[in-house]
């Protein structure tokens, strides 16, 4: 599973890639701080975004793969 931001105006930003065999991987900037991800199985995943700031406006988006 891979989640993505993107601020108004903006791009998408990768922010953690979650794989079922191995922990999650974020990218620089962002951390299982403000971003957790808990896997409740190998085809399901949930983000938590804590302390939600004006700053965390974006539209976020989730996308699997088969890999």
């Amino acid at each position: 599973m891979f989640w993505y931001q993107q601020p108004p105006g903006n791009g998408l930003k990768l922010i953690v890639s979650s794989t079922s065999w191995s922990h999650n991987s974020y990218e620089d900037g962002y951390s299982e701080a403000k971003f957790e991800v808990n896997r409740g199985s190998s085809n399901d995943a949930l983000m938590t975004i804590k302390n939600v700031t004006p700053k965390d406006e974006a539209t976020y988006f989730c996308a699997a793969s088969d890999h």
